[in-house]
């Protein structure tokens, strides 16, 4: 008889999960496992079938109010199979008492809206392309020189709760490029842009004013090589930010509904041009 049972993955396991993300056509970034296994060691679980992983759910606790669930996938042959539902309690049962977050596709919104989410806006990513020339800007730093706890406080209007040490390893990762934009003196906006399985993602993009995100998005698509694959997942209440990808000729080739369990967060949607990530947040 088959045995079946949930535990905690380990952080090579997290690395699997991030496998099947992109056999799923979900492009995660090159990096990604190790920055979400240091947002929460303990947030993500793995189905087991006589030993085998068969399914995987992050399962991210922020601060004392706040998670977030990403990375819920069964393997295809075992679909249909009854391994999905209880990985997914078990998440759900880890973010009791708290406010939950996820980004759902539009086949699953329905199922989620059964366990309790409501919708609160779609979130758009678009496809562009980078390397385009870009005349340095006096204003735009590297985030390396920037001191880390005035990353910190600008950041944090713009999540529900606390999460230093994702951003920490967020903003170093390899590979990756990480700038802020200052205005008055002050950190303005900040955005990273890493490399994917396919090209380089943009996220998070968060800038003060639509000319700040704009000059921040161009010294990021720079760093890129010409004509690489450029993505941005746009929170479509933020029209500035649609224009803005819109400006740069990019095409929409996916998208996702932000959906919560309890209020929506008070974000300043109009300074948040680009999510960070559809798994956590």
């Amino acid at each position: 008889m088959s045995h079946y049972h949930i535990r905690l993955m380990t952080k090579d396991e997290v690395s699997l999960a991030i496998e099947w993300a992109a056999l799923e056509g979900w492009n995660p970034g090159l990096n990604d496992a190790a920055c979400f296994y240091a947002a929460d060691a303990d947030g993500f679980l793995v189905g087991l079938l006589d030993g085998e992983p068969v399914a995987a759910i992050s399962a991210v606790r922020y601060g004392n109010t706040f998670g977030f669930l990403g990375l819920y996938i069964v393997k295809p042959q075992y679909r249909g199979q009854g391994y999905g539902l209880p990985i997914w309690k078990a998440a759900m049962a880890r973010m009791q008492g708290r406010n939950i977050g996820l980004d759902g596709v539009p086949e699953q919104q329905a199922n989620y809206r059964k366990s309790g989410f409501h919708y609160a806006y779609r979130n758009v990513r678009y496809e562009g392309t980078g390397g385009q020339p870009f005349q340095p800007d006096g204003d735009i730093v590297e985030l390396s020189t920037v001191p880390f706890p005035e990353i910190s406080d600008y950041d944090r209007p713009f999540f529900p709760d606390l999460r230093p040490q994702f951003l920490k390893t967020w903003i170093d990762q390899p590979e990756s490029t990480s700038l802020g934009v200052r205005a008055d003196g002050k950190l303005a906006g900040y955005g990273v842009i890493r490399p994917c399985r396919t090209g380089y993602k943009i996220g998070p993009l968060f800038a003060d004013t639509p000319p700040l995100a704009q000059t921040l998005f161009s010294a990021l698509t720079a760093r890129v090589p010409a004509g690489a694959p450029v993505y941005l997942d746009v929170p479509e209440p933020n029209q500035q930010a649609v224009a803005l990808a819109r400006s740069h000729r990019m095409n929409v080739v996916f998208e996702t509904a932000r959906m919560y369990t309890g209020p929506f967060p008070d974000t300043p949607m109009d300074k948040l041009f680009g999510v960070t990530t559809f798994e956590l947040g």
